[in-house]
């Protein structure tokens, strides 16, 4: 089918962003440092995206511009100073607890090998790997952790597809009192697992944590356009959500879950996810719900009275999807996950359910909301100092025409997913 003219002149204008640079600077000191991201090249001229570090820690975000034959080092300090002055959390430092760090994959060794190489070369005292391999048709997952990772990384593999089965398989593995969770697209901070686990030894009542999410490159312009309408960010402000205190600027807590972090970088108490039984199965990419496993967890542990952390300072370097056909299937997943997960938080806990329908209409214009056009705003729901909003490049409506039918199409997926389920477990039978 031809696409309409107004479709044909988004992608266009979508053909038309040009790569933008990835850069780190930490201003701490007279002497500020600034370095390429990871994986990219020295810097040269034209827009860079700039994370800001005081100490080391991520302090706010930036967009700028080196003119050609200037000191990119003296342009960007001067945009850092003026603009991302630093508001770090004053926080008592506890020794992390023992922790096990999951990663899911499937068939994608090259970038788990990139993750692994990352997570063995954190600063944390005590932790341990486990990589799931998700419904392999291969044996190259389990030849590179054999070969590469021997003793230092544990294999499990787990045959039925879908990501909420693989991070089950995980939790069902690990040993640690606390449990991450990050992808094999990512490239995790040196003290990412140290920042996003010490909340744990703080707070007992402490059931889940999440953090910052930058990209790691953004060389195509599916990668800028979805940076420069949010990306992952949750801001740069630290927050702990407790369903003791419903926070006051969030009238719909606990269901917009998408507020309180993402999968590629979250931890659980292991006890408490064991409890409310882990993700549901159902729920997940590789599923036919599409998403929405991270967002069950955070809103089952929540309902169960354990609060949750949000913590900038816990940092890994993702790598977004490269091309016009990958924002829509990810626009589409995205709308679908969301829907989905909500229906099977009221499946498996019903007794959510009044509370559930006292914010629908709310929800109903807070979706509509969301899918007219990318947020820019932190988890602080403001604007945080620091924080980056360029929206330079408007968001495709048709991105957000796809999110909708996502939304439409959710429960309908996640009764799908259920169905095919009891199939395998049948056939297993």
């Amino acid at each position: 089918m031809a696409r309409s003219a107004v479709a044909q002149e988004e992608i266009r204008r979508f053909l038309d962003i040009g790569a933008v640079q990835v850069a780190e600077l930490d201003i701490d000191g007279e002497d500020a440092v600034l370095r390429p991201g990871p994986g990219s090249p020295p810097l040269t001229h034209g827009e860079v995206f700039v994370l800001v570090r005081w100490g080391g820690r991520p302090v706010g975000t930036l967009l700028g511009r080196v003119p050609e034959g200037a000191d990119a080092r003296a342009v960007l300090v001067e945009r850092a100073r003026a603009e991302c002055a630093p508001a770090l959390a004053e926080e008592p430092w506890q020794e992390p607890p023992f922790t096990s760090v999951v990663v899911a994959t499937r068939e994608r060794a090259g970038q788990l090998a990139r993750a692994l190489d990352s997570l063995l070369a954190q600063d944390h005292p005590r932790f341990e790997i486990v990589v799931v391999d998700n419904a392999p048709v291969t044996s190259r997952t389990r030849e590179l952790v054999e070969r590469k990772y021997a003793e230092r990384v544990r294999y499990v593999c787990e045959p039925v597809p879908g990501l909420a089965s693989a991070h089950n398989a995980g939790l069902d593995a690990v040993r640690g009192e606390v449990v991450a969770f990050t992808d094999d697209d990512v490239v995790a901070d040196l003290r990412w697992l140290t920042e996003l686990t010490a909340p744990f030894a703080a707070d007992a009542g402490l059931g889940c944590s999440t953090g910052l999410i930058l990209p790691a490159r953004l060389t195509t312009p599916a990668q800028v356009l979805l940076e420069s309408h949010g990306g992952f960010a949750k801001g740069f402000t630290p927050r702990t959500y407790d369903p003791a205190h419903p926070p006051g600027d969030e009238p719909l807590f606990p269901f917009t879950a998408g507020r309180f972090g993402s999968g590629a970088n979250m931890a659980f108490r292991t006890a408490v996810l064991r409890e409310v039984g882990g993700f549901d199965p159902a729920t997940g990419a590789g599923t036919a719900a599409r998403g929405g496993d991270d967002l069950y967890g955070f809103v089952r542990v929540l309902a169960e009275g354990h609060r949750l952390r949000y913590t900038p300072y816990a940092l890994v370097w993702h790598h977004h999807r490269e091309t016009w056909r990958d924002l829509e299937t990810q626009a589409y997943g995205y709308g679908a996950g969301l829907t989905a997960y909500l229906t099977a938080v009221l499946v498996n806990r019903p007794a959510l359910l009044p509370a559930f329908l006292a914010r629908l209409p709310r929800g109903l214009r807070h979706a509509r909301a969301l899918t007219a056009v990318r947020a820019t705003e932190g988890a602080d729901g403001g604007g945080t100092p620091g924080d980056h909003d360029v929206r330079t490049h408007p968001w495709p409506r048709r991105l957000s025409r796809l999110q909708r039918r996502g939304m439409a199409y959710g429960p309908v997926g996640y009764l799908k997913a259920r169905r095919a389920l009891r199939a395998t477990a049948r056939g297993a039978r």
